[in-house]
């Protein structure tokens, strides 16, 4: 469970540092600023001060913060909740972490990024929970800009 002492600065910006996840492995997720504000509403409004102080808890009907965390079924039901007001009959919280992958290689993230983001030991299953395939029409060595007439350069770039 993530504590307020996991909110850390790293790099000049905010991340959720040391996750533990599936499989014991850890990880840190860099965080956006509008995320890291509205946590920090959030922080205020449940009364969440100290560094242990779990961040995410339940919320009753009258709005009250009860426990001391929230579990796998509570994430569920929010996202369940969630999806049907917005009209998705089928979606899962694991839905939304592939979905929030595929975004980032559409927007150009680079697969070794993407893999530390979702804690993968592997790049090859950051790939194949991308469906990243091999694209023979538009090789990915055929933008290096180097050919027959550029031996002189790659022979300076290798030597150096």
């Amino acid at each position: 469970m993530v504590s307020v002492d996991h909110l850390q600065r790293r790099e000049d910006r905010w991340a959720i540092v040391d996750l533990v996840g599936k499989g014991g492995h850890i990880r840190t997720v860099p965080m956006p600023e509008w995320v890291k504000q509205t946590v920090d509403e959030w922080l205020t409004v449940a009364g969440i001060a100290t560094a242990q102080g779990k961040i995410f808890r339940c919320v009753c009907r009258t709005g009250a913060v009860w426990g001391a965390r929230i579990t796998e079924k509570v994430v569920w039901h929010v996202v369940k909740e969630y999806a049907g007001r917005l009209g998705v009959s089928k979606l899962a919280p694991h839905d939304l972490r592939r979905s929030c992958a595929r975004f980032c290689h559409d927007s150009g993230g680079e697969l070794e990024q993407i893999q530390f983001l979702l804690g993968h030991v592997s790049v090859q299953t950051t790939a194949k929970y991308l469906g990243c395939k091999q694209r023979f029409r538009h090789a990915v060595n055929d933008r290096l800009g180097i050919g027959p007439d550029s031996c002189e350069t790659l022979k300076s770039v290798v030597a150096s």
